[in-house]
């Protein structure tokens, strides 16, 4: 059986090898990623406290009269008096008129309102506005899809490509691959005896060359291999459907769509003004005032409602609890508490921050980067121990010539 998985984690290293360790660097870098931006750009993220901060509805008034092309989608608070806020906004492209043919021309073969169409504009919604939640001055606006990091972020889950594209399929393909090899090498790994036990749990610095390649490949695979596995399960959920399936299943939770989840509406009053959005917040001051953040979604039209998604202090990333207020009444229509939700769906909310190792700070930031960082010598110590028994395996299939003495005859 070890010879049937040791040809198994052979070939799918040899396979998804090149793609495994582009994966793993790339996810090193990008574990850090909001600190660096964070650093990088503190006057961006971080503003001077003052005595009363901006109602939400004078920092939209200000946004309006900065920026009035664009349409505000979101805007995220955070209760850190030192921290700017963040928009999110959708800024239309201009459309560049080619040569004898008029504005809005249909490509042939393109239908307008489709799901392309749709995605398209989708993309389009990239544009971060930073904004100084005491004076409603815009501070910088940036698209994140331009910066170095989404293009290692692009890299590390498409290769540079796209959803549905070869470069999805292949990272897919391989972070599978990379599960199956992380299993196969754990039972490789497992020894017969307490002896060949100690062997394998220490490196022997001072051994030959071949011993400590091959001891950094086991030892140090043994190691971090329950994180990796965790690593990569966590990948498959967020790629395909069968794994995400497969979750719900194992934790006994119903599969909930996206588009089965829809939101509740405001009960119209024609001839009332829709409520500004800090008095829609006024419902959820104490839930507020308790939140690390929060983020609210103006309403689209006329019945839709306000979205808040509040993360409460000390909280994973991502399990927010979210609250719909009527625009008229100031009412909550409808909530979704992340607690209420079945085990399935609270283990889903917090996959992405298992995966990228922020889901409890620092900590598991740290050590999803010094396991990323180790797990770089698994495809180099692998190949180099692949090559050295391709050359034991010569020497020994080399035949031995045999010298024959031949008896000289005597001369009379």
């Amino acid at each position: 059986m070890k010879v049937f998985f040791r040809n198994i984690h052979l070939y799918l290293s040899l396979a998804a090898g090149v793609i495994i360790f582009c994966s793993c660097l790339t996810g090193t870098m990008l574990v850090f990623e909001k600190d660096i931006q964070q650093a990088l750009h503190h006057d961006r993220y971080f503003v001077k406290p003052e005595q009363t901060r901006l109602p939400l509805s004078a920092i939209k008034a200000a946004f309006k009269k900065e920026l009035p092309k664009a349409k505000l989608l979101t805007l995220t608070v955070y209760t850190d008096p030192e921290r700017s806020i963040e928009a999110g906004v959708f800024l239309p492209e201009k459309k560049e008129k080619k040569k004898g043919a008029p504005v809005g021309e249909k490509k042939a073969g393109v239908k307008r309102g489709g799901k392309d169409d749709k995605a398209k504009e989708a993309e389009k919604a990239n544009l971060t506005v930073m904004i100084n939640p005491y004076t409603g001055q815009i501070i910088e606006q940036f698209n994140r899809r331009e910066t170095f990091l989404y293009s290692v972020e692009m890299f590390h889950r498409f290769l540079l490509g796209k959803r549905d594209s070869v470069g999805d399929w292949v990272i897919s393909i391989s972070t599978l691959f990379f599960l199956v090899i992380l299993i196969t090498g754990v039972i490789l790994w497992w020894p017969k005896t307490k002896a060949i036990m100690k062997q394998r749990l220490k490196i022997k610095w001072d051994g030959s060359g071949k011993r400590l390649t091959n001891d950094l490949h086991i030892v140090t695979g043994f190691y971090t291999s329950i994180f990796l596995i965790i690593i990569s399960a966590s990948g498959l959920v967020m790629t395909f459907k069968w794994a995400n399936n497969t979750l719900f299943f194992l934790t006994g939770s119903k599969v909930v769509a996206k588009e089965d989840v829809k939101a509740p509406l405001s009960v119209y009053q024609p001839g009332i003004k829709a409520l500004s959005p800090e008095l829609a917040a006024a419902s959820l001051s104490d839930k507020i005032a308790k939140a690390e953040s929060y983020s609210v979604k103006f309403p689209k039209d006329t019945v839709a409602t306000y979205n808040f998604s509040v993360l409460k202090k000390g909280s994973v990333e991502l399990a927010t609890d979210v609250y719909y207020i009527d625009q008229y009444s100031g009412k909550v229509a409808g909530l979704v508490i992340y607690a209420d939700k079945s085990l399935g769906q609270r283990i889903r909310g917090v996959i992405k921050p298992i995966h990228t190792g922020s889901i409890y700070g620092w900590p598991t930031k740290i050590l999803a980067f010094v396991i990323s960082l180790v797990s770089l010598i698994f495809p180099v110590t692998g190949v180099m121990m692949w090559l050295n028994r391709i050359g034991v395996d010569k020497k020994k299939k080399k035949p031995v010539r045999s010298r024959v003495k031949v008896a000289q005859p005597e001369v009379a």
